[in-house]
């Protein structure tokens, strides 16, 4: 089952949240037998989400994440104008604690021992006219594809470089003073899972999966000067 989950909603219940949206499914749907959760979103990103109907599917689906044998392809929006040369981001991350319990995630050496793997594909779509409200500021729309799926991994790698998410609530630095005035309205970051691709457990059929921007995105983005065309590319030649 592919769902296009809402940002602000978190998969599974935990860490303060009694309810999430697999529990709602199996609220939803109590003559199923079994239904679980194949990967898994940040509460604040919105986008495709696969929820296994069988064990073997699960275990099927689980082997191909970690072998990176899927296609995940998300659509951002972020600050400032994004070095088109800048293509392959490879710094490890390391996932820790705050004394809160609250999860963060940093890049650290690659001698580091608790550093994590961690491989995002960029490619700049387009940027968007300088903004005359905010000092003439630059927002770029990008497409990343992860070869991995640490936690937080596209908000830090992109944060690291100095463009963070538009809207990201943790991973962020200081904003233009009036950017309040283009603050995301959505309850997440402008972050979204657009385009998944897998092998389907029993056939083997390649599948793609593709979800349009939730609207507070594509209203977000139309604000910045990108075109309706640009914020949802033309995937047909995406690649599994």
């Amino acid at each position: 089952m592919a769902i296009n989950k809402p940002a602000g909603v978190a998969v599974h219940g935990g860490s303060g949240v009694s309810f999430g949206v697999i529990e709602q499914i199996r609220k939803a749907r109590p003559q199923a037998k079994f239904l679980e959760l194949v990967h898994r979103l940040d509460r604040e990103t919105s986008g495709i989400l696969l929820i296994a109907k069988k064990r073997s599917a699960l275990t099927h689906l689980q082997n191909q994440f970690r072998a990176r044998e899927t296609g995940k392809t998300y659509l951002t929006l972020v600050l400032g104008d994004w070095p088109g040369n800048k293509k392959v981001l490879n710094q490890p991350l390391h996932k820790y604690l705050l004394e809160n319990g609250e999860r963060r995630v940093k890049i650290v050496d690659a001698s580091d021992p608790n550093g994590m793997p961690s491989v995002s594909l960029v490619k700049k779509v387009a940027v968007g006219p300088r903004h005359p409200q905010l000092e003439q500021q630059a927002f770029s729309l990008l497409e990343v594809t992860i070869k991995t799926g640490r936690t937080h991994q596209i908000r830090v790698h992109l944060e690291s470089l100095g463009n963070p998410l538009v809207g990201d609530p943790v991973y962020k630095k200081k904003l233009p003073a009036d950017a309040a005035a283009l603050s995301f309205a959505g309850p997440g970051q402008a972050l979204h899972a657009a385009v998944l691709g897998i092998e389907h457990p029993r056939t083997k059929e390649t599948m793609i999966w593709k979800a349009p921007l939730p609207s507070d995105m594509q209203q977000l983005g139309e604000g910045l000067g990108f075109s309706t065309s640009c914020l949802w590319p033309n995937w047909e030649s995406f690649d599994v």
